[in-house]
């Protein structure tokens, strides 16, 4: 008797029995994840909304959210090169919280709580 196929919910793929009983699975597709065009669309109004609110902001004008964007954007790409440039000289491929601490310090913006000499 074949195996039979679900028609809503259940496991995507079809189990069957090779060599010695063992089980083995057929899965069904892979599921692709959406690629962003635009990933700095991906800071959302609200997301500016409440870094704003944080800073005492009050009311915030319409023209502000694309202009946030572009300044996030540039601030992380400076900051990422550094942080880019420390992992590679480590010969590392893991961004450690010191690497990103450094290149802070590097670009004068230090961060404060994370010294290990304290």
């Amino acid at each position: 008797m074949p195996p039979t196929i679900p028609q809503r919910g259940g496991p995507s793929g079809l189990k069957r029995t090779g060599i010695a009983g063992k089980t083995i699975l057929k899965t069904g597709a892979k599921r692709h994840r959406k690629i962003i065009v635009d990933c700095i669309r991906g800071i959302t109004k609200p997301a500016i909304r409440r870094l704003a609110r944080r800073g005492g902001v009050k009311r915030i004008s319409g023209d502000i959210y694309d202009e946030a964007r572009h300044a996030l954007k540039a601030f992380l790409t400076t900051v990422l090169r550094d942080v880019v440039t420390y992992t590679e000289y480590r010969n590392a491929k893991t961004v450690t919280a010191n690497d990103v601490i450094f290149a802070l310090r590097r670009i004068g913006r230090p961060i404060y709580g994370f010294d290990p000499d304290t």
